[in-house]
């Protein structure tokens, strides 16, 4: 049951990437990642009482609350590098270099929870290194500055944050209910990013968020609510090593909406690319 959550995660995902480049046209990322936030948080303790695991709280170890408010953390910085980039880059550049993280992820996998690397693993990585490399596209001389190489370390910080968080969330979650553990986790998010926007005097921004990006930043944030509840609902009872890269399959909904919706193409380089990241990742399935 545990796979249909993942596959479950990574469509719910790549919808997420789709409606929130839709809300930062114009809006401040760090003022969107926190508006969506109380929209994850709302979700997330609905879903909670709704399956009355509310009674949990009181057995939530000190331990477990630790590994919970990491990945709480981890979470909101790869959030607000995420959303900065996808501000500043395309969405089939950005989603790849994010989605890279599954490589970091299953290397953390062994070394912190001791899950073997297989020979389908390690030529899994290989696709998906191979895949993000051909992905990542410099843009020709004269275009925007907006679409220049700068998205690209907001990028990789939050795939680097991404991986932290699926470990750090795998172990927070042991014999804690998974809804639970996704909301107590949401908290902490949520007050990092409010915490990010007064400390860059951004609340005036605020109230220049256009009305129609707030809808596609509310869409955005009960996608990823959704998504994370699948995603921790399969990290409890599978394995990290494999959960994480049918969650990175998302880039395949992502890279198809971005071409309905923002008309981005893929060149033939990119599409290898894809193809090789796809995989890749499949391969790991095998592991």
């Amino acid at each position: 049951m545990w796979i249909l959550f993942a596959f479950a995660s990574a469509l719910f995902a790549g919808l997420t990437a789709i409606l929130a480049k839709c809300g930062v046209r114009r809006a401040d990322s760090t003022v969107a990642t926190a508006i969506r936030t109380i929209i994850v948080l709302a979700f997330s303790w609905g879903m909670v009482f709704l399956t009355g695991a509310q009674s949990g709280l009181g057995a939530v170890g000190g331990r477990t609350l630790l590994f919970l408010v990491l990945s709480g953390l981890a979470t909101g910085a790869s959030w607000l590098c995420y959303f900065r980039a996808l501000q500043l880059g395309d969405v089939n550049k950005v989603t790849p270099v994010d989605k890279s993280s599954t490589v970091l992820a299953i290397l953390l996998a062994f070394v912190f929870l001791r899950e073997p690397i297989s020979v389908y693993k390690a030529l899994g990585m290989l696709g998906v290194g191979a895949g993000t490399y051909l992905m990542i596209e410099k843009k020709a001389a004269g275009k925007l500055e907006k679409q220049s190489g700068l998205w690209l370390p907001y990028a990789l910080g939050s795939a680097v944050f991404a991986s932290l968080t699926a470990i750090l969330g795998k172990l927070g979650i042991s014999g804690v209910d998974s809804n639970l553990g996704t909301a107590i986790r949401t908290c902490v998010v949520l007050v990092m990013a409010w915490a990010m926007v007064f400390a860059a005097g951004k609340g005036p921004a605020l109230k220049a968020v256009p009305r129609e990006e707030l809808g596609f930043i509310c869409l955005s944030g009960l996608a990823t609510g959704a998504s994370w509840l699948c995603y921790y609902r399969a990290l409890q009872d599978g394995p990290a090593s494999v959960v994480v890269p049918v969650d990175k399959l998302s880039i395949l909904v992502t890279v198809a909406f971005s071409g309905l919706v923002f008309h981005e193409k893929l060149s033939r380089k990119a599409a290898l690319g894809l193809a090789l990241l796809t995989g890749g990742t499949l391969v790991m399935l095998r592991g």
